[in-house]
């Protein structure tokens, strides 16, 4: 609570900007949230690059991954924060309400008019304000082992009930055909650490009708887990564990890293991912084994999680200009398609400018169908001042649920409600 107050004390984003004397030679000093010397940082560097050659700015690129938010917080306390932060678009409540931010003008971005609404949406806190620009966007699509798939003569899933069909018939019928019971149909990483099970199962509850909370209206929310929609949604997905048992074994202490491992080893034959897993499994599993196709249609839509990269300009920079010039650069054309070169050490999924054909830097159709997909039907999580809370209890509940099957379904969903409520309480955005 101190370091927070010292945060919002020394750098209001209110004033940000106003008092601070202003330098149009200052180098930027720019965080990326991601591991040092890697393909991430890589590619940041490479934009940058790109930025100081195009502008004249400079920048420092600085690769954290490791208590990125404790040294931010030390940087706050002590009011020296970085210029630019590239960070997962979640954190925008967070930062914002901590004061770390400065309200983003898009009139002084010429790449504003190209983005997608969907992104910039994404990029708006409670209060309505902008407070970060996407710079990369990502939705999940369904991975099929495409030799199971036609070893057994099925199509792709076209709803939820094919998608069972095809879950159980990849668990008992020897897809692989090595004649021992060791496949099962859907990969799913269920661990409660940093939120997991609750990430996973969005792409279910979302083309449900469901949600973890409701827009109330007034920048107000209430909980939303025990709905009708949401309730239908756990049980259906709870059923692919306890019922039809074709989750993977362990799942539920399962986050990404061994469950991704599952599919590239032949233990699972659907994934429900993001498009970052392509380079990899083109690699460790061939292209020709699998396929990528939209995610069938649920109760109400075929909604799945969107999620990505911004930018968040920092409170108290003395290169307001700058700053705003390197916004514009990485969303522009240009600047997008720096960020997506490369097989590996590229920084942006999908474009978030749509004056960017995907097709013609990624000539790949699997590409294509992902950034079809996000455009259609990606979902993003709302900008609640702190995201982190209502993630991780759900997590515990969704977790909970998958690992216990003699536990009261309705029951727990209630209990998680009363617990959102008190969250929702503690932010100060739950309607009255």
């Amino acid at each position: 609570m101190l370091v927070s107050m010292m945060v919002l004390s020394g750098c209001s984003s209110g004033t940000a900007g106003t008092n601070v004397e202003q330098d149009a030679k200052a180098p930027l000093e720019l965080w990326t949230r991601t591991t040092p010397g890697g393909p991430g940082e890589q590619g940041t560097v490479r934009l940058a690059a790109a930025f100081e050659k195009a502008t004249g700015y400079k920048v420092k690129v600085t690769a954290i991954f490791d208590d990125f938010e404790t040294k931010m917080q030390q940087r706050a306390a002590q009011k020296d924060l970085p210029d630019i932060v590239m960070n997962d678009v979640t954190q925008l409540g967070t930062m914002q309400s901590q004061g770390l931010l400065r309200e983003i003008d898009l009139s002084k971005l010429a790449s504003a008019k190209d983005l997608t609404e969907r992104g910039l949406a994404s990029g708006k806190a409670i209060d309505g304000k902008q407070y970060s620009v996407p710079y990369s966007a990502q939705a999940t699509a369904l991975l099929i082992r495409k030799d199971w798939r036609e070893k057994l003569g099925l199509q792709a899933p076209q709803s939820w009930a094919d998608l069972t069909a095809m879950a159980k018939a990849f668990t008992e019928k020897d897809p692989d055909g090595n004649g021992k019971d060791d496949t099962y149909g859907l990969a799913a990483p269920l661990s409660t650490k940093r939120g997991y099970a609750s990430w996973y199962f969005s792409n279910f509850l979302w083309a449900a009708g469901g949600d973890f909370v409701a827009d109330a209206g007034g920048g107000t929310f209430k909980p939303a887990m025990s709905t009708p929609e949401s309730t239908a949604a756990m049980q259906w997905f709870r059923d692919l564990g306890c019922k039809d048992k074709v989750i993977q074994p362990g799942a539920v202490t399962m986050d990404t890293p061994p469950t991704n491992e599952t599919f590239e080893a032949g233990k699972t034959g659907m994934y429900v991912v993001g498009p970052y897993l392509l380079p990899r499994y083109d690699k460790s599993l061939g292209k020709d084994k699998y396929e990528v196709v939209p995610m069938p249609k649920g109760a109400k839509n075929a909604d799945v999680l969107a999620e990505g990269g911004a930018i968040y300009l920092m409170a108290g920079s003395p290169n307001n200009a700058a700053q705003d010039a390197f916004a514009a650069f990485a969303t522009s054309a240009e600047g997008q398609k720096v960020g997506m070169e490369g097989d590996t050490a590229y920084i942006v999924q999908l474009p978030v400018n749509k004056s960017v054909d995907i097709s013609q830097v990624r000539p790949d159709p699997r590409w294509k169908t992902f950034a079809e997909i996000y455009q259609a039907s990606g979902h993003y999580a709302p900008s609640l001042p702190n995201w982190t809370p209502v993630r991780q209890t759900t997590a515990e509940t969704v977790n909970a649920l998958v690992a216990d099957c003699s536990l009261d379904l309705k029951a727990e969903l209630q209990k998680l409600d009363t617990k959102l409520a008190e969250i929702l309480a503690e932010q100060g955005v739950a309607a009255s």
